[in-house]
Order: C-alpha cells, then sequence, then structure tokens
C-alpha cells in the first residue's frame, strides 16, 4: 500500500463506468450498512500499487485495513460477509467442495457479459437497487394468518360437537380410548392433543373459542408468538381427535404454515398495529415459507401427470371438474356450460401454472412478484367455482411472502409501509439472537430433510430416501410439520349424492336435507367458503367408496336413529322433529348439472338418476 497507508475500514474498488458493477454496488452499500466503503477505482486505485488497471476492470477488488488483497468472487463474498445474514455465503464459498471454482468460473464469464447482465438485473430486478427486505410482508403475512386461525376455529366451533362431541358422529372421548387401548404409552406422542388431559364437549368447545381469541391476538399484533404458539397447539388438539373430519389438505396447511409462523414472530409481549412482529432479518423462514408454497402448487400439478389419470393426459379433466367437485358454487354452473375446447386449453393453463410458475417463486424480484399475481389469480378462480373452506385465502396470504417492501410503498400509502419497515428490530448479536439463529437453522434442515424426503416418495423414488429420513418423517407426521400435497390428482368423472331417508313404517321414507351439499335439484349451489361444513364434505368422499371403507357413516345413522340434537344441527331439515324415525337408510343418486335449456325449463340446476341403496334399511336393536 502506497506510504504504508492504513485504511480504517475495508475499501471495496470497482470500475465506476461499468453500470452493472454500479447497479450492484449500490446494493452492497445498503446490505453491509456502513460496514466497509466502496470507491471507483479510477479515482483510488493509484492509493495501491500492487492492483494494476487490468486487474481492476477485470474484477471488484477488496482492500482490507490489514493490507490484504482480494478479487473476484472472493471479494464479493468477504464484503458481503459483513452483513451477518449474509455471512454464510463465504463459508460456502471456503468450505464447500467445488463451490470456489464453480463460484469464480461463476463470476468470470458475468465480468465477460456486463452489458447483457446489466440488462438482465434491470429486467428481472427492476431499476431500483436496493435490496428486498420483507418487514412488511410479514407484519402482514402474520396477521393474515391470525385472520385464517379465527375463522377456521370459529368455523368448526359451530360443528364440533355434532362432529366428535360425546353425542357426536366419532366422540372424541371413545377414539382416545381406543388410540390408549391400542399404543399404550406411546399413544400421547402419536396422537398429540389437549384432549388427553379431558374430552368432554365443553373442553372441545374450549379449544374452539381459545384457538379463535389466539388467533385474534396475532391479528391485532398482541403477544405474537405466545399466541401462535397456542394457536398452533390448540388446533393441533383438534385435528388429531377430528380425525376423518379433520384430513383435507388445508387443514395441514394451516398447521405447517402456523408452525413456521412461530419462528417468524417476535418475542414481544404487545406489537401495536403499526409496528412489525416480525424480524426483517429472518430471511431463512421467510424462504421456507415460499418452499411451502412452491410444494403445495409443484406437488398440485406433479400427482395429476403421475396418478396417470387419462383425464388430465388428454385434457378432459375440466369438463367433469366443475359439476363433481365436492360443494360447487353457482360460478361453476355456468363454467361446466363452456365449450370443450375452452376446458381443454384450461387445462393446459392450470398444469402451466402449477408445474412451471412455482419455480418463479425462487427467481428474482420482478419474476417473484408475477409468481404472486399469477397463482393469487389462479387461487381466486378456484375460489370462485368451488367452495374450499379456507384453502384459496392461505395460498393467497402465502404469496405476500413474495412481495417486497419496495413493491408495497408503491401500491399502500408510503407513510404506513414506511412506519412498519422502520419500526422492524434490526439483527441482533446476543447470545439469545444467536441461539434462534441455530433453533432456525436446525429447523430449516428437518424441514428440507423431510418435505425432500416425501417430495422423492411422491415421485415413486422411494429408494433414494435414507433411513434416518424416513424416521424422521414418521416422527414429525402426527405434528404436521412438512406436508405432502397434491390436490385431484385423479378427476372423478361421475357425482354420486347419498341421500339419508328415515322411516316409521319401513315404507314411506322422508328425505334428511343437508345444509349445503347437492339435493333438492332446484336449489342453487351455495356460497359457504371460507366455512366448511365438514359432514357435507365427508359425505362426498363417502360416495366415492362403499359404507364399509367410511367406518364413521354408520355412526351417522345411529345418531339420527338416536335423535341425537348435536348431529341433526348440522342438517338442514329433520324430518322427524317429535321423534326419531324407527328405520334409517340410505340411497345412491347420480346428479349432474343441467344444462340451459333444462333450467329454463325447469328451474333445476341438477338432475339426478336412481342409482340404488348404498346402505341398507336398518334400525335399533329393539325398536
Amino acid at each position: 500500500m502506497a506510504n504504508n497507508e492504513k485504511l480504517s475500514r475495508p475499501l471495496l474498488l470497482f470500475d465506476g463506468d461499468c453500470g452493472f458493477c454500479r447497479y450492484w454496488v449500490a446494493r452492497w452499500r445498503i446490505l453491509t450498512r456502513g460496514a466497509l466503503d466502496f470507491a471507483p477505482a479510477q479515482a483510488e486505485a493509484s492509493r495501491f500499487p500492487k492492483i494494476s488497471k487490468e486487474a481492476w476492470s477485470r474484477s471488484v477488488q477488496l482492500v482490507t485495513p490489514e493490507g490484504e488483497i482480494y478479487s473476484g468472487a472472493e471479494a464479493v463474498f468477504r464484503s458481503l460477509a459483513y452483513a451477518p445474514e449474509h455471512a454464510w455465503k463465504l463459508g460456502v464459498y471456503r468450505h464447500l467442495p467445488g463451490a470456489k471454482p464453480v463460484c469464480e468460473w461463476a463470476y468470470r464469464t458475468v465480468a465477460a457479459h456486463r452489458n447483457l447482465f446489466s440488462k438482465l438485473s434491470r429486467l428481472t430486478m427492476g431499476r431500483d437497487p436496493e435490496p428486498p427486505s420483507y418487514a412488511f410482508s410479514q407484519w402482514l403475512f402474520l396477521r393474515l394468518l391470525g385472520l385464517i386461525y379465527v375463522i377456521a376455529f370459529l368455523s368448526l366451533r359451530v360443528q364440533i360437537l355434532g362432529l366428535v362431541g360425546s353425542r357426536g358422529i366419532l366422540p372424541a372421548g371413545l377414539l382416545l380410548q381406543l388410540f390408549q387401548k391400542n399404543f399404550g404409552s406411546a399413544s400421547h406422542r402419536l396422537f398429540p392433543t389437549l384432549a388427553w388431559f379431558s374430552s368432554s364437549d365443553a373442553s372441545l368447545k374450549l379449544l374452539c373459542s381459545g384457538g379463535a381469541l389466539f388467533g385474534l391476538l396475532v391479528f391485532v399484533g398482541l403477544a405474537a408468538r405466545p399466541a401462535l404458539i397456542l394457536a398452533w397447539t390448540f388446533y393441533l388438539s383438534l385435528f388429531t381427535v377430528g380425525r376423518d373430519f379433520l384430513s383435507f389438505q388445508w387443514d395441514l396447511l394451516l398447521l405447517e404454515a402456523g408452525f413456521l409462523a412461530i419462528f417468524m414472530a417476535a418475542w414481544r409481549p404487545v406489537d401495536p398495529p403499526w409496528r412489525s412482529a416480525s424480524h426483517s432479518h429472518q430471511t431463512l423462514v421467510l424462504w421456507l415459507g415460499r418452499w411451502l408454497l412452491f410444494r403445495l402448487m409443484f406437488l398440485s400439478g406433479s400427482v395429476k401427470l403421475l396418478s396417470g389419470d387419462s383425464a388430465w393426459r388428454n385434457l378432459t379433466a375440466l369438463q367433469f371438474h366443475y359439476w363433481t367437485q365436492p360443494l360447487p358454487t353457482p360460478v361453476a354452473w355456468y363454467a361446466a356450460q363452456l365449450p370443450a375446447w375452452f376446458q381443454k386449453v384450461s387445462v393446459v393453463a392450470v398444469l402451466v401454472l402449477e408445474l412451471g410458475v412455482p419455480f418463479l417463486i425462487f427467481a428474482p424480484r420482478r419474476l417473484r412478484r408475477a409468481a404472486a399475481f399469477l397463482i393469487i389469480g389462479f387461487q381466486l378462480l378456484i375460489a370462485i367455482t368451488g367452495n374450499y373452506a379456507f384453502f384459496n385465502l392461505l395460498g393467497i396470504f402465502l404469496c405476500v411472502l413474495l412481495i417486497d417492501d419496495v413493491c408495497w410503498r408503491r401500491w399502500l400509502p408510503n407513510g404506513l409501509v414506511q412506519r412498519i419497515v422502520s419500526e422492524a428490530p434490526a439483527p441482533a448479536h446476543t447470545r439469545l439472537a444467536s441461539a434462534g439463529r441455530t433453533v432456525r437453522a436446525a429447523l430449516a434442515v428437518v424441514i428440507l430433510v423431510v418435505s425432500g424426503s416425501e417430495m422423492l416418495m411422491t415421485f415413486n423414488q422411494d429408494k433414494l430416501v435414507p433411513g434416518f429420513a424416513r424416521q424422521m418423517v414418521e416422527w414429525q407426521s402426527p405434528y404436521g410439520i412438512a406436508n405432502s400435497y397434491g390436490l385431484f390428482a385423479v378427476m372423478t368423472t361421475s357425482r354420486l349424492e347419498i341421500a339419508v331417508e328415515g322411516s316409521d313404517d319401513g315404507r314411506n321414507w322422508l328425505p334428511y336435507e343437508f345444509k349445503y351439499k347437492p339435493g333438492e335439484l332446484a336449489r342453487r349451489p351455495p356460497w359457504v367458503a371460507p366455512y366448511q361444513p365438514r359432514l357435507d364434505w365427508q359425505m362426498w368422499f363417502a360416495a366415492l367408496g362403499s359404507y364399509q371403507q367410511n367406518r364413521w357413516f354408520a355412526n351417522l345413522l345411529i345418531r339420527l336413529l338416536e335423535g341425537s340434537p348435536d348431529v341433526i344441527a348440522l342438517l338442514e331439515t329433520n324430518p322427524f322433529p317429535n321423534a326419531p324415525p324407527r328405520y334409517i337408510r340410505a340411497v345412491g343418486y347420480e346428479y349432474h348439472f343441467t344444462d340451459f335449456a333444462s333450467r329454463r325449463a325447469t328451474g333445476d340446476w341438477w338432475r339426478r338418476d336412481w342409482k340404488g341403496l348404498y346402505f341398507p334399511v336398518a334400525s335399533l336393536r329393539g325398536q
């Protein structure tokens, strides 16, 4: 160094005439928060005789206060290491076998084509060099997740006694006794639920009410992390005893998203509405949220092709979907009338959205934002044609994690966004913060190993899953920490509807009308989401098999013969208001949407054909 000049801070020299270099240096200035200096080599390189013009014009040069000089990719990684959240990149460069030559080759390739990569940078990342931050996105996501918890718990509260109460279809108390009998001391680990302490009707309703309260606390920003822990624990407890009635993919999705959110939130007891409830530097958990969204979308597309179902492969799936799905909306009736060519084009669009767009989740800012808009639009289309509880809302809310604070400033009042971003806690370096980073790293390892193993199994590559990974998958399975997804792998091409009928004499039969599933032909398909009528949904699944394959179905009929008020409350009409019927049976009808001509003539949304008995005539012993 000339004249033994000493630097007080590291200095990164770059080619001041290079637009690509200026763009990235502007980003690095913000990332490193003043920990090092930046200067054009044209103005400062003369201070360092060891650095030739050829050297600094070929690559950036990092000069340390100790007089050491680094160039190329190593200079970049050592510079970024002054930002604690990026220090791991230098570790990968230095210690991962093969990383150093690959990084240096990539650096040389980019340096040799700066104009091209300069255009690509601005095209994919925007002209604003500010590095993406996600304080507002995490703030918003946590509050939206709290709203989902409120919806999920309140939706379940009005049904819980009829489903798993003491006079319900599958009483939780009897289920826990069965677990205890079959699994002994391991039952508490295999079936985690607070209902082990009490499975009374009051306790079940308390779990629903308490969960809704904790979701509300998350929504308003009060004790966010403790509230998230309790909300997740309460939902897991209900999920465990709900079994058949809480076995849907959005229940698993809520458990997984809710578990990740615990590590995104802060421990502060009170978070005012304008203050971020999350650590803006917790990028690891942010990426795990994106990985969840990727798996949700990509696996939903993959299973459609892996199943070998001809309806997806010959592009006819949507010619059946709108009227065979569990709870269609009125819009679904109109969508089913669209011409066959449009339905085929729509199937292609679905497969592109589910198999191609998810990869943009990991792309730079503009492409990632495009992925968010496309996925949100896709979820909205699903929501207007089918009632899928809170699934579409949760899928949309996960997309919030793809949008950075720069975008929010453009779309929302800048003062609101800036206040939340500025209030987000800065990275801490205490032992507690270090322990937190270690916990998040361990969480990432568990989720990536488990979810990666599950993906290999989905793709029929079980032999590639090591033994320890299989054990991890089995261990976490009862807790829903990482799950496999995939909707409508096989398209149903007909619709059997089960009608439950009662009789006092065995000759005259009166039907029980369900609240939302198809029944009366003239009844319009309902709008019900984000509420989920879980018995109506389960009736759809029962129709895909026999009553022997759906053990709960016989219990439903028994409860109706007993006149259980909790179960009857799940239905729209009770044709036996004074006393339960003496006999009961279930019959099957094949349902199909009507067309424009039939609906104009009859006013009916549905037409049906008798298929026969689903469950034979039964009565309680002694009747």
